[in-house]
């Protein structure tokens, strides 16, 4: 179990985890000599139970209460240190705001001094936190008085928290680990020495952890859990590790930098979260106010997006959206505590729901559902919202950076795995077959409207059916329709396997005009423009026709604005195996001679043989592909 101190400065939280404990805390020298803390101090005890109970000495002077914060993360229970003379104080209330905000459920109240004032005084204390918690989690909370020069009500005291350690419940294991460093030092003889406490998962003598914002590799040395050295330590104990990277200096190492499992780096500035301002604020919240958010051991600045109005009042609840001035890192459940610009006050604080917060939409009725679904504990009471609002599916990897699930987590059976060219996407089986119906409904409005068209190209359809759609999710989802022959292609064209085009009435006059004039052309054709000039038509008009032509296969296009029916290719064809020698060979020069063109004309139609796989060029020769459809010819 791991034990935090709270409370206003010199109300005797160091004096009494030193009678607690008989050990003398991890304090400066400075603090010595000024008899405050300052900063973080750190002891460890048996309190009756055979195991360690690690506690957290932190500062109650207002300016140190972002070293407080950078000590209350992580802790399972509240150590309330109240003096009996003073009773409660504005540190008294603010670090009690500070731990409800941090989500911490359980709390002791030490009422210290008990020896210097009389017994009606210490009653009228204890009254005074009574009433202060009444309201809050910690509502019935034992009041232990005691004083720890006497060492009265400290036995009592030491019994209630040993009880507490027993019923403490060991954290989950399971989950990529995350420390979040509150103290880096060298030791001669060793090296760098990290501490924190273990937010959750395991970490062994050997493993390689990733390390602050820029991600450095470091390997672990050697470790101490509650202080005491081990192979292993877990989610809960207060750890100290002796790490080792390749030129890792302890310069480099800042509180609140987090040390994690490899899967879980990935540096956010945007997080969406439940916050909650303080009911004491005398002023409403404004959008887009700057503070310092305190997450984990770090303190960042940043401003916060109001995501349900401009303005939050004292007390109420929004979701809102962190714009952090520096990378940081969280996962869905973590706390978090906000000071005004100034570090003076703290206004509020509350729960993380995703770490990687989008910067556009984030306002949309949809984002706003994803977040309500959200509030939840975890993955699975979230997922089928997620699932249902995502536009471009789920990635699991972000999923599971999210919630802290290495692996792959346990999908409901109705949850599909769709592969895309940019990895993974998760969807619910029912939208993507409702993907696949509005696809396929564009496509034959696209045919409605253009009938005469064969049908779009890729990028064409996916303008028209679905431009919100990432293009590696619409490739996926399209060709789950060709793999079923839902969707047919011809060449890059799609279309449904029973669309056929059909030409209007002026194309198909204009047509019976144009083909004898192709025909009668032979193996040298009229250009496009001639077409025009010869049945004073636009140029434009004929060559979208000759275009929608190819398109059905009457046609071939063997250069811009030049187009040979498709008998006559044929016939071209034929000649060319009439000419091709044993080896399948056949010649440049001989196949102009036989169709009797210029030497241009003949290399423009033996080009457009090798794009379409009648034949192969090699150097100056060609080959016949004997296994093409024009080699194959009755």
């Amino acid at each position: 179990m791991i034990v935090g101190t709270a409370g206003h400065i010199d109300h005797g939280k160091t004096s009494l985890l030193r009678a607690l404990t008989g050990i003398e805390g991890d304090r400066r020298p400075a603090e010595r000599e000024r008899g405050i803390t300052i900063d973080l101090g750190y002891v460890y005890a048996d309190l009756g139970d055979g195991a360690l109970t690690g506690f957290i000495d932190v500062p109650g002077h207002e300016r140190f209460v972002h070293n407080m914060l950078a000590g209350a993360s992580g802790i399972d229970l509240v150590l309330l240190v109240v003096a009996a003379d003073d009773g409660v104080m504005p540190q008294t209330r603010e670090h009690l705001a500070i731990v409800q905000l941090l989500g911490i459920r359980r709390a002791v109240v030490a009422l210290t001094k008990a020896d210097r004032v009389a017994s009606e005084r210490v009653q009228q204390a204890a009254a005074e936190v009574r009433e202060l918690l009444s309201e809050g989690p910690f509502s019935g909370a034992p009041i232990f008085p005691v004083s720890s020069v006497s060492g009265e009500g400290i036995e009592a005291l030491r019994g209630a928290l040993a009880d507490a350690a027993r019923e403490t419940r060991e954290r989950a294991a399971s989950g990529g680990f995350r420390l979040a460093v509150d103290r880096a030092f060298s030791v001669s003889g060793a090296g760098i020495v990290v501490t924190g406490t273990a937010f959750v998962g395991t970490v062994n003598v050997g493993d390689e952890l990733l390390l602050g914002s820029a991600g450095r590799r470091v390997r672990v040395r050697g470790l101490h859990a509650q202080n005491r050295q081990s192979q292993q330590a877990h989610a809960g104990q207060r750890v100290a590790l002796n790490i080792a990277g390749e030129r890792l200096g302890v310069e480099q190492i800042r509180r609140g930098d987090w040390l994690l499992a490899a899967d879980l780096h990935a540096p956010t500035t945007r997080i969406d979260v439940e916050l909650r301002l303080l009911p004491g604020e005398i002023r409403a919240f404004a959008h887009w106010t700057p503070v310092h958010v305190h997450l984990g051991a770090q303190d960042v600045t940043g401003r916060v997006a109001l995501l349900e109005g401009e303005r939050l009042l004292p007390g109420e609840r929004t979701f809102a959206q962190l714009v952090l001035n520096a990378p940081g890192h969280a996962v869905h459940g973590d706390r978090f505590v906000l000071r005004d610009q100034s570090a003076q006050r703290t206004l509020g604080g509350g729960r993380v729901l995703d770490p990687f917060a989008p910067a556009r939409n984030r306002r949309s009725a949809e984002r706003l559902e994803q977040l309500r679904a959200l509030q939840g504990d975890g993955l699975e009471s979230a997922l089928p919202i997620l699932l249902a609002q995502a536009r471009n599916g789920l990635d699991p990897a972000v999923l599971a950076r999210q919630f802290n699930r290495p692996g792959e987590a346990d999908l409901p059976a109705d949850v599909l795995r769709i592969n895309t060219r940019l990895g993974p996407r998760l969807f619910a089986g029912e939208r993507w077959g409702s993907l696949q119906h509005q696809l396929l409904d564009a496509l034959q409005r696209f045919h409605d409207d253009a009938p005469d068209e064969l049908g779009p190209d890729r990028d064409r359809l996916r303008r028209y059916a679905f431009p919100q759609l990432e293009r590696p999710v619409f490739v996926a989802l399209l060709e789950s329709l060709l793999a079923t022959q839902s969707i047919d292609s011809s060449g890059p064209w799609l279309h449904l396997p029973d669309h056929r085009v059909q030409l209007g009435e002026a194309d198909e006059r204009l047509r019976d005009r144009l083909w004898p004039l192709l025909l009668a052309g032979a193996f040298d054709p009229p250009w496009v423009r001639d077409l025009a000039r010869q049945l004073a038509v636009e140029e434009g008009d004929v060559r979208l026709l000759l275009r929608k032509l190819a398109r059905l296969g009457e046609l071939h296009q063997v250069v811009k604005d030049l187009f040979y029916p498709e008998q006559t290719v044929r016939t071209l064809a034929r000649h060319a195996l009439q000419l091709r020698d044993e080896a399948g060979i056949i010649r440049a020069a001989a196949f102009r001679d036989r169709i009797g063109t210029g030497r241009k004309r003949c290399i423009q139609l033996l080009e457009y043989f090798d794009r379409i796989g009648f034949t192969r060029r090699f150097g100056n020769e060609r080959r016949i592909r004997e296994d093409s459809a024009l080699a194959i010819q009755e």
